[in-house]
């Protein structure tokens, strides 16, 4: 593609997830440093926070608020108070669980998914916040990462790192899914796919773990542009900037 990344902010985070880009900022979080952090491009400036529990990906609300998913579940997080407040205890019965990876659909669902901590266990879910509380969608991974949606919000796509598969879905407009397929499988050596996000022409990107790059696919699973980066554990990328036409 012949791009070069460039650092804004070398915060040598311990595992930077979860890049959102809301209000004319970047957030994004340390789960391992127990942080989440805001970045503006204008002015050059950070601000962090920290979080009482691994926190692994935000979803914005209406009031200013976000959705953190965390290691308990789902909290509420107020940057001007600083104050997380519990909404939802997801898995009491997973206590070696976390959340992991999440994202809003355009009908403004949420969606996320769960992880075995220590990474052995195929006990992660994946998840849709309904009225009644979060229902499963998938099951039996060990390491979820997504989900992201296709611009037409027909295809929903989610991975499992460890089974290094993009599995695609057709997702019905009353949020449900059918007909899951693999979509693209990582080759042994190039890394593990981590988070997948779509551009506005349908490509899905995904962050390779452990692969110094991010690959960008075609929607029928053709590779088609690989980025490298001057670090090994790319997790996932975001749309920014007034155009959404830089990469973070």
């Amino acid at each position: 593609m012949g791009v070069t990344p460039e650092c804004v902010w070398p915060l040598a985070c311990e595992l930077g997830e979860g890049p959102l880009w809301w209000g004319s900022a970047l957030w994004f979080t340390d789960i391992k440093g127990f942080k989440i952090h805001r970045f503006d491009p204008v002015s050059g400036a950070g601000r962090s926070w920290n979080a009482p529990v691994p926190v692994g990906f935000l979803a914005p609300l209406e009031n200013g608020r976000f959705i953190a998913g965390a290691r308990t579940g789902l909290l509420e997080f107020d940057p001007a108070s600083r104050i997380f407040q519990t909404l939802c205890v997801v898995e009491p019965h997973l206590p070696a669980n976390r959340l992991n990876d999440g994202a809003v659909d355009a009908k403004g669902r949420l969606w996320f998914g769960s992880m075995d901590d220590s990474e052995a266990d195929a006990s992660g879910v994946l998840y849709q916040l309904t009225e009644a509380g979060p229902k499963t969608m998938d099951s039996g991974i060990v390491i979820t990462n997504g989900p992201a949606f296709s611009p037409d919000g027909r295809t929903l796509y989610h991975t499992d790192t460890l089974g290094r598969t993009i599995h695609a879905f057709d997702a019905g407009d009353d949020g449900t899914l059918s007909n899951k397929r693999p979509f693209v499988t990582i080759e042994s050596g190039a890394g593990w796919p981590d988070g997948p996000v779509v551009d506005s022409k349908g490509f899905v990107w995904t962050g390779l773990f452990g692969g110094w790059a991010a690959r960008r696919y075609s929607p029928d699973g053709r590779l088609v542009d690989e980025v490298r980066f001057p670090v090994a554990n790319v997790t996932k990328l975001a749309f920014g900037g007034d155009d959404l036409r830089t990469v973070y």
